[in-house]
């Protein structure tokens, strides 16, 4: 039994009664019937395409049910607007964090309160002084600095961590009731998840009720509430998390079982060294770092936040190039100034914000394909090729089990393991000698990270050189032949994979940031 059904009905802060959504004749959700209790935290899990972010858009007032009803504190309503959801106290705090850029911190985090109080429109100025004290109680609960230089920085000058607590302390300032956090720890390192759940906490004490959507089940067990998992747009399962293993909720998410070892199953250390850096530098961002990175084999990279390991992805990928030290690929010394000095060099790089950095979202699956290798298609007028494009395309889609029907659909209706997969197979187009992999399974459900860690295994039996960079230790270890760790723009540490626990890496990792 379930602590919902403990309850009677005056108990539910909300309560989600038979919904049922259909996209061009194809049911999204399908007679989904969900109670939320007060001061309780709720996870809501589900491979991508499960139905996850339509639950989300039609509890905030993004999108109204096809039928079914939403039952708020005793209230009906068959449909939402997003304002009517304000008012009602549901915020939510979205995977692309709906921040505005051009203001402030402190004019974000008050934002929704504003919207509430007038209606939907902001006011030309607003109350400077409640403003300040508002966000301030907000950031300080959330961990950040609440001092009046900080509330005046703008969002766009901020990393994207920070702009993900910023988003949080946005829901806290509004005073809400129902908060929906939509992969909130995307970009927050360990130590901010622990502050997070600290916040988490807080808020359930307060009588916050949390639907707290992750991929992350270590999280979701170290928060702790209530599981709800969705499948093809039906709710499969809902109960204590501690009642269901690891194992049990990736065979409900995904309909089969998933393996939870080591996909590495042999070393290519000894291979010859494709890639050799040594002494590369940029400015204070890393100093001095030196690696070797075999034919076949897969490198792993991690460290906490501001360790320098996200500036060497992007200086390997001549996104931000180093101002010293040397890179030979092969053999030969290569300068790697731009982007595109590493794709002459068949360096593929696929960045961690793929939405932002990697993908034209508005363009087709084949359009995203063919962007590196578009010189070579073209024919001998200039003009692309359509047919060599379209098989490459095909291909790609088939080799990377990408899900679609067709290769000219936007790649903004693939799910986010589809993109990523996309992402990859533009990539494998240069016939790269070396892939540089930044956080490749970021906002990625559990099936997919199956298919994109069997897709790495094979690129490395083929002799493709890994560099996988990620904060994600259980994928490091289940993937990496040796793990490289950085701490203040230098590399500190090299473990063998095989050898090491989760925890034990867990330590390091900690040990060397201190």
């Amino acid at each position: 039994m379930t602590m919902s059904d403990e309850k009677g009905a005056s108990d539910f802060l909300l309560q989600v009664i038979d919904v049922h959504k259909r996209f061009t004749g194809v049911y999204a959700l399908r007679g989904v019937t969900l109670s939320f209790a007060r001061g309780q935290i709720y996870h809501l899990l589900g491979e991508n395409g499960c139905g996850k972010s339509t639950l989300i858009k039609i509890i905030s007032g993004a999108q109204p049910p096809d039928e079914g009803e939403l039952v708020i504190e005793g209230k009906r309503h068959a449909r939402l607007t997003p304002l009517e959801a304000l008012a009602a106290g549901i915020e939510t705090v979205y995977q692309d964090l709906s921040l505005l850029p051009n203001m402030s911190v402190a004019e974000n985090v008050a934002l929704t309160s504003e919207l509430a109080e007038h209606d939907g429109r902001l006011a030309r100025t607003f109350d400077r002084r409640a403003l300040l004290q508002r966000a301030g109680r907000a950031l300080q609960a959330v961990g950040l600095p609440s001092d009046a230089d900080f509330q005046g920085t703008l969002i766009e000058a901020l990393p994207l961590a920070t702009r993900q607590l910023v988003a949080i302390a946005r829901a806290i300032a509004s005073e809400a009731k129902f908060v929906i956090m939509d992969e909130p720890t995307t970009s927050l390192t360990q130590k901010e998840v622990a502050n997070l759940i600290a916040v988490l906490t807080s808020l359930r004490t307060q009588g916050v009720t949390v639907l707290f959507v992750s991929h992350k089940l270590d999280e979701c067990y170290a928060i702790g509430g209530e599981v709800i998992v969705l499948r093809d747009g039906q709710k499969v399962a809902q109960g204590p998390i501690a009642d269901y293993t690891k194992a049990q909720l990736s065979e409900l998410m995904t309909g089969r079982e998933l393996a939870h070892t080591r996909y590495r199953t042999q070393s290519h250390e000894a291979a010859e060294v494709v890639l050799d850096v040594r002494g590369l530098g940029r400015g204070r961002l890393f100093r001095d770092v030196s690696l070797a990175l075999h034919r076949g084999e897969i490198l792993g990279v991690t460290g906490l936040l501001d360790s320098g390991r996200n500036e060497l992805a992007r200086a390997l990928a001549g996104v931000a190039p180093a101002d010293a030290g040397t890179i030979t690929l092969d053999g030969q010394p290569v300068a790697l100034s731009t982007p595109a000095d590493a794709k002459r060099h068949r360096i593929g790089y696929v960045p961690e914000d793929r939405l932002s950095e990697g993908l034209f979202l508005d363009k087709s699956i084949r359009e995203n394909v063919v962007t590196a290798m578009i010189s070579s298609l073209r024919d001998r007028f200039g003009q692309l090729d359509g047919k060599r494009s379209r098989e490459l395309a095909e291909r790609t889609v088939t080799e990377l089990q990408i899900a679609t029907p067709d290769i000219d659909k936007p790649v903004q209706s693939l799910s986010g393991g589809n993109q990523q997969r996309v992402l990859i197979g533009r990539w494998l187009a240069i016939d790269p000698h070396v892939l540089i992999l930044h956080g490749p399974t970021v906002g990625v459900d559990v099936g997919s990270k199956d298919i994109i860690y069997r897709i790495m295994q094979g690129l490395s039996e083929r002799g493709i050189g890994i560099v996988l960079i990620s904060d994600d230790l259980p994928e490091l270890l289940q993937n990496c032949d040796r793990i490289l760790m950085m701490s203040k723009g230098r590399m500190t540490g090299e473990y063998r994979a095989a050898e090491l626990t989760e925890a034990e890496l867990y330590r390091a990792l900690l040990a060397q940031a201190a």
